[in-house]
Order: structure tokens, then C-alpha cells, then sequence
């Protein structure tokens, strides 16, 4: 592997001095400062499309994107002799936004909302493969909801019950209607909201392993799940995380969008995607899919717990929620 390596990296227009491994990836001190070499799996086009990006969003300002290094022959990827694909970016050295710490957490939202700003303005035409559909997400959560359902009738149907599907069932309806209520407002929105107005290009992975602080500023990473879709979905999905850690606190949600509107106002439409995003049970039905498909026999106490602290949470994600939607 190690000689396999050393011929992509040959490849390459710079001398690496010295590569140490790291997360499935060989990180390489170089010349022309560290890279990251890595297996890739997504397509050509892909490949290209992230390269212009990111080189767009470094121009644009944006001085500590991984950005994808061509090889000699002046190609996104690299191809090894067994017909697999690696491809190499720029690095940098610092430490993980701290999920703990109220500052990193704002710094990286802060840091989402310049970069969707910028991303509005890519000037190329996006491949239509990487184009969201408007009922995706809608599809999604239909068929999540389903899942609960389905989940519920199994769990009701067995006689000897353990804990944790008692607790499930305790707090099934209270996170069912939930669910529908999310499903009924989507639908409304798709009926009368110009769906365009919310998209952009997304990073689609955006969180805190992927958001580095170093000694020159915020370094922003791993931008393979890139798409043209709702940008409200990557602030979702990171403030959903961090409010999860955070016991759904107000204040720090506040915080959160207030950092984010400093730097990127959103409109009514983006901020009605955003609470759709934030008040759909998700966590709820990972835990309720997480037992359905692992073995019935023995359930991992660790279920329980997480099912026990999303029900003590959802007050104050409900309390949060309900600011949320005084605002729309």
C-alpha cells in the first residue's frame, strides 16, 4: 500500500517531504505546504465541479478551503493501476470546532453563512446530478414517519415488553404527531412557496469535524457531499447537532441565528425551511430505526438512554421551536 501510495503521489507537481496516516487518509508534508491524499469514489464531473468551486471560493476570500491539487497530467483525479481513485487537496492544521465552546460554535456558523453567501455567486452552471429536488426532503420524512409507524405496531404487538420499547411507546404520539405536523407544513410550502428563491449550493457535511480553527483562521474542509439544494439544510443539520448537545438551550439557538443573519440575512421562505429542518423528530426516529433493524433479542442499554434524554430535551426543543415559529 505504502509503494501504491508513493506512485499517486509522484503524480504530482510537488516533492512531499514526509506523510503520516490519518483517518483513512495520508496526510503529506510537501513543498507547497501539507495534502491530503485520499481515496475518492464520487464521478469525473464531480470531481471537476468541486475543483472549480472550491478554487472559486478561494479566490472569493475564502484563503483555507481544501482545495483539490491536479496532478501532472492536469486531471481532478488519479486513477491507480486496480482502477481506483484517489484524489488530493489542500490541508491544514488546527483544532476541531469545539461543539462546547459557545465562541467556536458561533465563529463556525458565522463561517456557513459567508460561505453560502459566496457559493450564490458560483458563476458556472451546476451538472443537473447535483441538483435537489423541491419534495425530497418532504419524500423523506414521509417515508421516515412510515418507519415509526411501523415500528410502533411491532413493538405494540409483542407481549413481553422490555424498557425500552415501553419508553418508546410512552412517548410515541407525542413525537408521531410531531412528525405529521412537519409533513402538513411542507406540503403547504411546496404549494405556495417559489422553492427557487431558497437554493444554493450547499456543502452538504457541514459540521464540526469539518470546520478547523488555526492559527491563520477558520479552515473549512470536506466538501464531497456539495449540491444545489435548500442552504438552509446545512445550517439545520449543524444547529440541530450542537442544540442536541446543548439541551435545545434558547439562548444559545438565539445566538446562532443572530450570528448567522450578521453575515447572511435570511429570507422568511429560508427560515420556514430551516424550522422544518429542526422540527422533524429526527433523533427520534434514529433511535426507533436503530432498534428495528439491530437484533430484537438484546437491546443496547445505550438506546435507552438516548430515548430517555430527546424525551427530557423536547420541552425545551418545543419552547425553542415555538419562538422559531412566532417569527415566521
Amino acid at each position: 500500500m505504502y509503494n501504491r501510495e508513493n506512485q499517486i503521489l509522484e503524480q504530482y507537481p510537488f516533492e512531499v517531504k514526509q506523510t503520516v496516516k490519518g483517518r483513512g487518509a495520508l496526510i503529506c508534508d510537501t513543498d507547497k505546504g501539507l495534502k491530503i491524499l485520499k481515496e475518492y469514489r464520487g464521478s469525473k464531473g464531480r470531481a471537476e465541479f468541486l475543483y472549480s468551486l472550491l478554487k472559486f471560493l478561494k479566490e472569493q476570500g475564502q484563503e483555507r478551503i481544501d482545495c483539490i491539487v491536479k496532478n501532472k497530467e492536469e486531471e481532478a483525479i488519479t486513477i491507480d493501476t486496480d482502477g481506483t481513485a484517489y484524489i488530493v487537496r489542500d490541508w491544514y492544521e488546527g483544532k476541531e470546532c469545539d461543539t462546547k465552546s459557545r465562541e467556536d460554535v458561533l465563529r463556525a456558523v458565522q463561517q456557513l453563512a459567508d460561505l453560502h453567501k459566496m457559493m450564490r455567486e458560483f458563476p458556472l452552471e451546476i451538472p443537473e446530478y447535483l441538483k435537489g429536488k423541491d419534495d425530497t426532503l418532504l419524500l423523506e420524512n414521509e417515508k421516515h414517519t412510515r418507519e415509526l409507524k411501523k415500528v410502533r405496531n411491532f413493538v405494540y404487538s409483542r407481549k413481553k415488553k422490555n424498557d425500552f420499547e415501553q419508553e418508546f411507546l410512552r412517548s410515541y404520539d407525542m413525537f408521531y404527531q410531531e412528525a405529521k405536523k412537519v409533513i402538513d407544513l411542507q406540503k403547504q410550502e411546496l404549494e405556495r412557496t417559489d422553492t427557487g428563491s431558497v437554493y444554493g449550493i450547499c456543502h452538504g457535511d457541514y459540521n464540526q469535524h469539518n470546520v478547523i480553527f488555526t492559527r491563520q483562521g477558520t479552515a473549512v474542509l470536506n466538501f464531497e457531499r456539495a449540491s444545489y439544494d435548500v442552504q438552509a439544510g446545512d445550517l439545520g443539520n449543524f444547529m440541530r447537532k450542537i442544540m442536541e448537545k446543548h439541551n435545545w438551550n434558547m439562548g444559545l439557538g438565539v445566538d446562532m441565528l443572530d450570528a448567522y443573519e450578521q453575515v447572511r440575512p435570511m429570507s422568511p421562505e429560508e427560515m420556514k425551511q430551516l424550522y422544518i429542518r429542526l422540527a422533524y423528530p429526527e433523533k427520534f426516529w434514529k433511535i426507533a430505526n436503530h432498534y428495528f433493524n439491530a437484533s430484537k433479542a438484546w437491546v443496547c442499554g445505550r438506546n435507552l438512554e438516548k430515548l430517555e434524554k430527546i424525551i427530557g430535551q423536547n420541552e425545551a426543543r418545543e419552547t425553542f421551536l415555538l419562538l422559531m415559529g412566532k417569527e415566521l
